[in-house]
């Protein structure tokens, strides 16, 4: 049975102002800089948990609080993950790249390095300012 989809409210300009400039033009996950017309917002407590961040924080999913900016590589490859889980994946991703081959020969031939995920977002980095 697929998940119902969750109707998203549009977010009103003056707000993703406000989220645009939360890191300073930068996305809360991997740290690029996002032009605003780039930036998309993300719930960092997904939507599908809404009534449970609700009673357990007293904060409506929709609060500024819990929007991020994202750039859209992040914004799709969290999807509607929690930070927590987003924070798992990463940690493996390392791992999943060197098994394709393609990456295998440019790993060989020094045209790529990896380094395993440090377990930090750029949001966990750097103090809002």
């Amino acid at each position: 049975m697929a998940k119902a989809k969750i109707k998203r409210p549009a977010i009103p300009k003056k707000i993703r102002e406000a989220v645009h400039l939360k890191y300073n033009g930068h996305c809360a996950y991997c740290g690029k800089d996002i032009a605003y017309k780039e930036m998309q917002v993300d719930h960092a407590f997904p939507l599908h948990y809404a009534d449970y961040y609700k009673k357990n924080f007293g904060v409506d999913c929709h609060d500024i609080a819990n929007l991020e900016p994202a750039c859209r590589s992040c914004n799709h490859y969290k999807r509607e993950m929690t930070v927590k889980e987003f924070r798992k994946l990463m940690s493996t991703l390392h791992h999943r790249i060197q098994k394709q081959y393609i990456d295998k020969v440019a790993i060989d031939y020094g045209i790529i390095t990896l380094k395993p995920f440090d377990g930090k977002f750029y949001f966990e980095k750097h103090n809002r300012e």
